[in-house]
């Protein structure tokens, strides 16, 4: 008898993975398999140039249509692919620690050099604007402020997150970022309704008047082609790295560069055409600020309610799971929803009924480590369960 028992817990652990790798090289014929739909580089979908209408209108022709479907395809199946490289190897393919590092300190340098260079910028434009006086150049050096402002915030932000408080802090600090963003627009967006105000009151004014000496136009063009060429610059710099604060940093450079180019020409039209356009230029740069920063608070705020991942995503995460171990009978619930910049995960997997619970834990552990191994996700939850017929669990929650 104890002989009996004994071979049938060696059964269930043969269906175990080996070393938490997915099942090793034992029979496959159970697992998800797409490599027969696996598309060559001669096949594959090439994207053609978009025309006039589509980069203007944002339209799509037929041969467009197709395209972009077959390319959803082929990136379904990289996914796929990107998975399967996780359960045969246990981690996915990628930098190794030393590039990893280097990459790392690139990155901190993009951040520092970026501060310094919004301190020095800002500087001069404040000078540009105590020389010229003009109401769209003040608006554009504003938004330097907030560039500054935003450094501050970021850096706050990503200091925080590196420094964790598991006692006070016991999920993490994730969403720091996406806080300290929303408290930065929403100081955008005040000094952007008190530029407007001013604006304004200088338009229904009766005396106002604009007029630049050579002297003071030499030193405006100067500085603000300078500011706008060091943004530049920076732009390009910053958009090659893929680390979330930096490209924060690249989105205010180009917001730089955009009000920087549009101040100067306000300014000149108001000196050589009309006064009017000085301040028809700021409220130009301030709606333009308003607009940009509540679109980056709508996303922000996606990622503080827990908006749900892409239904793509949901497709790589049920596969993995599926192909996670042959003792999973079926897959009830996969949920991954933002917190913070990141994803926290949500599964429930069922098990046979009769399968010792030492068993049933260790697959739903090795789940769990595999899902954490992939980079968008902070948290896993595995729930193991023997049957699918019940209400999902936390109805109350959803009703």
């Amino acid at each position: 008898m104890a002989e009996a028992v004994a071979s049938e817990h060696d059964e269930e652990r043969l269906l175990l993975p080996e070393a938490a790798s997915g099942g090793g090289g034992g029979d496959r014929s159970w697992r998800l398999n797409f490599d027969r739909f696996k598309i060559t580089p001669e096949r594959a979908p090439k994207k053609q140039p978009g025309g006039l209408h589509d980069c203007c209108l944002g339209l799509l022709g037929p041969e467009d249509n197709v395209a972009e479907y077959y390319q959803q395809q082929v990136e379904m199946l990289e996914g796929f692919n990107e998975m399967d490289a996780l359960t045969e190897r246990g981690f996915i393919p990628g930098m190794s620690k030393e590039e990893q590092e280097n990459l790392a300190r690139n990155e901190t340098f993009a951040i520092r050099i970026s501060n310094v260079a919004n301190m020095v910028l800002f500087a001069a434009k404040v000078y540009a604007s105590i020389r010229s006086g003009s109401l769209a150049i003040i608006a554009s050096t504003l938004d330097s402020l907030l560039d500054l402002l935003s450094g501050f915030i970021l850096w706050f932000t990503a200091f925080s997150m590196q420094t964790p408080n598991p006692y006070q802090y016991p999920i993490g600090k994730k969403r720091m970022q996406p806080l300290g963003i929303l408290v930065f627009a929403s100081v955008m967006a005040t000094l952007g309704l008190q530029i407007i105000l001013e604006s304004l009151q200088q338009l229904l004014s009766d005396e106002a008047e604009f007029s630049l000496t050579k002297e003071q136009e030499q030193w405006l063009v100067g500085i603000m082609l300078s500011v706008t060429l060091v943004k530049f610059l920076l732009v390009l710099y910053c958009r090659t790295f893929t680390n979330e604060i930096v490209k924060a940093f690249a989105q205010d450079h180009f917001f730089d560069v955009i009000t920087n180019v549009i101040g100067l020409i306000a300014a000149l039209l108001a000196n050589y055409v009309v006064t009017w356009m000085d301040p028809v230029g700021a409220i130009i740069l301030a709606l333009y600020t308003i607009r940009t920063w509540s679109m980056t608070v709508l996303e922000n705020v996606n990622s503080l309610v827990g908006k749900s991942a892409a239904p793509e995503y949901l497709q790589k995460l049920t596969y993995l799971c599926w192909n996670h171990h042959k003792a999973v009978r079926h897959i009830d619930t996969v949920r991954a929803y933002t917190f913070g910049s990141h994803y926290f995960v949500e599964v429930d997997i069922v098990l046979p009924a009769d399968m010792p619970l030492q068993l049933a834990h260790d697959i739903g552990e090795s789940l769990q480590e595999k899902l954490e191994l992939l980079p968008e996700i902070e948290r896993a939850f595995v729930h193991l369960d023997y049957e699918y017929s019940h209400k999902p669990e936390h109805a109350q929650a959803h009703s």
